[in-house]
């Protein structure tokens, strides 16, 4: 193995920490926005701003496009974007902590889709720290729920997020990162434009909601995404679901520090038990 492939072996759990840094902001930004803005419009404006932004920022992306890479970025894309449709659709219908909770399922979902398509042997450990993530995940979110039309909706977002997730970790090796997230954005953009438009497209009504569309689309989509495509090429699909649980509890963090919320000790407990569960996977699960 070179000097440079272990770089990148220990760069990228840390790399996919920011972006799940990034997604937590994005959780408690987004909340406002869409009650401002209709969910689909929110989300088709987001995506279009992000691919613009790529192919403005390096043109010559367009010229890497090939069949191979265009089939699989347009499937994972369409999982990408069919995960964010059910999963707004469902915050608009039920609070942002158990949309968290349910989204943050895909740590479950993920190695049992990895293990029925494509027959990954999960070991114990990883299933342990799956199972810590998961009682972290929630002690953070939940204060009392039923299960009503917004869960169900999350809930199908999150089986969409572990088959991207999946996706990805299949087959981002060797495909050029950036390319492979401008078709997988692009798909994205079309899905939620064109439920958009029949729905009668809206734009963002004020600056404040401009401002969360601009933060979500360059560095929650267009960046994260890069940075979540290029580092499923040097880890397995659990261990990515695991690292990418802690956007909740990064969500938590801004909306004590930002948001004015309290953090209880229910709360406090989930939170270091999702960061040892993440530390345990990055630093033991090969």
């Amino acid at each position: 193995m070179s000097a440079r492939h272990q770089l990148q072996l220990k760069l990228a759990p840390w790399a996919l920490l920011a972006v799940s840094a990034s997604w937590g902001a994005a959780f408690v930004l987004m909340k406002p926005a869409i009650e401002r803005q209709a969910v689909n419009s929110f989300l088709a404006t987001r995506f279009v701003v992000a691919v613009l932004a790529m192919v403005i920022l390096r043109p010559s992306v367009l010229q890497k496009l090939n069949r191979e890479l265009i089939l699989k970025g347009s499937l994972a894309g369409l999982f990408l974007g069919s995960g964010y449709i059910f999963q707004t659709l469902g915050l608009a219908r039920t609070g942002a902590a158990i949309t968290g909770f349910v989204t943050g399922l895909y740590v479950v979902l993920t190695p049992l889709i990895a293990a029925v398509f494509l027959k990954e042997r999960i070991r114990s450990f990883t299933w342990f720290c799956v199972v810590l993530a998961t009682i972290g995940l929630a002690l953070l979110s939940l204060q009392g729920w039923s299960v009503g039309v917004g869960e169900a909706l999350v809930f199908i977002s999150a089986i969409a997020f572990a088959a991207h997730i999946v996706t990805l970790s299949k087959w981002s090796l060797g495909l050029d990162a950036y390319a492979l997230t401008v078709v997988q954005l692009t798909i994205c953009a079309i899905l939620t434009g064109v439920i958009s438009l029949g729905q009668g497209y809206e734009t963002p009504p004020d600056a404040g909601v401009w401002g969360v569309v601009i933060f979500t689309a360059v560095v929650c989509t267009a960046v994260a995404f890069i940075v979540q495509t290029w580092s499923q090429a040097h880890m397995s699909s659990t261990k990515v679901a695991v690292i990418l649980t802690m956007e909740v509890v990064f969500a938590a963090l801004f909306a004590v520090v930002f948001g004015g919320e309290s953090l209880s000790l229910q709360v406090s407990i989930g939170g270091i038990l999702v960061v040892i569960a993440m530390y345990l996977i990055v630093m033991k699960e090969a």
